[in-house]
């Protein structure tokens, strides 16, 4: 059984963890496939948005704990850790966003995969979590991309309790975009999906990358670099095609360059 499965629906590849009887959680093997699979579909052309979700009950358990992300010894195990942490930086890198579609629970590992995603949609019935202290551990990657979402005195209250936390909380605090109906997260992030696609791809991902880009510079520094963003926008072939169509009250037709 392949560890994942993708569908493209007009210009969105859904990408689907598919370990449902180990809740989706992430084996060494899995977390390469998602590396690989990911950069691929962000490489086609034909696609404009990349939802990322689960088969069965489970968004993703976290890490597998049968399979340990061990590797064969000390040094590789920290290597098959490190692939984990690679996923996690290389997301936001993407060219195209990544929408997280939290079909059900998002623990540890897997709640740090939400929040290495662009924008997230939950299902209202998902349990989201850092549990991994009750374990005798500590959620150390993961705290790197969920500390750029959640205040810090919450985000260390959760890390330290190993709380539960209800989709509805995660939206309060920032880190979940939209709450859904019961069974609605894929259906309702494929609807986000499609009015990203609808933009300039070129515009979509020049503003995704600045906006990662600027997330740890002071205030001028980024400043300085989204002035320089605004430029190369006005110089492209999808910024006169916005205007005029905007003047010549039509829609536009993206070039994409």
């Amino acid at each position: 059984m392949s560890l994942l499965e993708r569908e493209d629906i007009g210009g969105v590849a859904v990408i689907k963890l598919n370990r449902p009887k180990r809740r989706n959680a992430l084996s060494g093997a899995l977390v390469a496939s998602l590396r690989t699979e990911l950069a691929h579909a962000a490489a086609d052309d034909s696609i404009l948005v990349i939802v990322l979700t689960g088969n069965g009950p489970a968004f993703c358990a976290g890490g597998d704990l049968a399979d340990g992300l061990r590797g064969d010894g000390p040094v590789a195990a920290h290597q098959d850790r490190g692939d984990f942490a690679q996923l996690m930086a290389e997301i936001p890198k993407l060219s195209v966003p990544v929408i997280a579609a939290v079909n059900g629970d998002a623990m540890g590992g897997g709640f740090g995969l939400l929040a290495a995603c662009d924008l997230a949609v939950c299902d209202v019935t998902a349990r989201l979590g850092t549990p991994e202290i009750r374990l005798g551990l500590f959620p150390w990657i993961i705290l790197a991309a969920l500390q750029r979402d959640v205040p810090r005195k919450i985000l260390l209250e959760w890390s330290l309790t190993g709380a539960r936390v209800s989709a509805e909380r995660a939206r309060e605090v920032g880190l979940v975009n939209r709450v859904s109906a019961e069974g609605q997260a894929l259906p309702d992030a494929l609807e986000l999906a499609r009015q990203i696609a609808d933009k300039s791809p070129l515009l979509v991902a020049q503003g995704k990358a600045a906006f990662h880009r600027i997330a740890d510079q002071n205030y001028e520094d980024a400043l300085a670099h989204m002035h320089g963003q605004l430029t190369l926008n006005l110089m492209s072939e999808d910024a006169m095609e916005g205007i005029s169509a905007f003047l010549q009250k039509r829609e536009p037709v993206w070039k994409g360059r």
